[in-house]
């Protein structure tokens, strides 16, 4: 292939092409990668996720730190804003340590 003797579109052609294969091939080998890691945690009896401490989107669960006092399904981690509930138990007088966990 003489890249001299190529037009314009052809040679954007190729580029776009080549971008793409480079893609693909980064893909392949990092699919390749994790099925082997998943097949070692597998063996060792574990998962890669619980190996890794990580979720399957890719970030750490966070366990609740604050607890609603009369519905304990509502919880917070202490992390991003306040919730409602959080907000209205502070107002009605208890404090941050009566809502932990």
């Amino acid at each position: 292939m003489q890249l001299e003797d190529m037009t314009l579109e052809e040679l954007k052609k190729l580029r776009k092409d080549v971008e793409k294969a480079i893609e693909t091939y980064e893909a392949r080998q990092l699919s390749e990668a994790r099925a082997k890691l998943e097949a070692q945690a597998k063996e060792m009896g574990y998962s890669l996720e619980a190996i890794a401490g990580v979720s399957k989107t890719g970030s750490a669960k966070r366990l609740p730190k604050y607890r609603h006092p009369d519905n304990p399904t509502l919880t917070w981690t202490g992390m991003g804003r306040k919730p409602k509930w959080f907000i209205d138990a502070l107002e009605a007088g208890l404090s941050k340590d009566d809502l932990k966990i």
